[in-house]
């Protein structure tokens, strides 16, 4: 859910400072729907339903679901802002192999969220001692705020680099309004008309 934040953030900020939503429409992404079976995949594993069957074919499919948006995501590096959105992306997927296929989150952060520990499988599962602990889901997001849960540095970069991604494709596509290259038959009528 932090992503859907992320990408409302970066509209209204593309908005904000003089982008067109038509930018978007510029973008050449690459391997898209890699991210889209990627996410499906992670929709459906962490639904209830799901959770409670899995049982060890949970974390290797988290694993490799991961995988899947990761490659994608480093697929458009050269598209401004998936470098951070990617190193957000590894940073999570680091926590999640060295962790057993699960994303760790601390006790402290899923009191603030008045939960307790999943009793299935979850994309993030208390542990008591995580390896990589700065990376796991140790922050939480105000209970007020609709759907809110705990989160990582790793979701943060993710977010930033979605946004940044947004906000720049935006604006993009406000340095194209209204512009045109001129040819040099206009020059050359420029040039004769500011003679006479």
């Amino acid at each position: 859910m932090f992503v859907l934040y992320a990408v409302v953030a970066g509209l209204l900020l593309g908005l904000l400072v003089g982008g067109r939503l038509s930018g978007l429409g510029r973008l050449e992404f690459e391997w898209a729907p890699l991210i889209a079976l990627g996410m499906v995949i992670q929709i459906a594993l962490f639904s209830d339903p799901v959770a409670a069957g899995i049982g060890a074919a949970g974390p290797p499919i988290y694993v490799g679901s991961s995988l899947l948006v990761l490659a994608a995501v480093c697929r458009n590096w050269s598209m401004r802002g998936l470098p951070i959105v990617a190193l957000g992306a590894a940073s999570n997927l680091v926590a999640i192999i060295v962790n057993g296929g699960y994303m760790p989150a601390s006790a402290a952060a899923l009191a603030a969220q008045g939960r307790d520990a999943p009793a299935v499988y979850s994309n993030s599962s208390y542990v008591a001692e995580p390896v990589l602990g700065p990376l796991t889901d140790i922050f939480a997001m105000p209970t007020w705020i609709p759907l809110a849960n705990v989160f990582s540095i790793g979701d943060v970069l993710i977010g930033v680099g979605v946004a940044l991604t947004i906000i720049v494709a935006m604006r993009r596509g406000a340095g194209r309004r209204g512009s045109r290259t001129e040819g040099p038959r206009e020059a050359a009528l420029q040039n004769g008309a500011s003679r006479n």
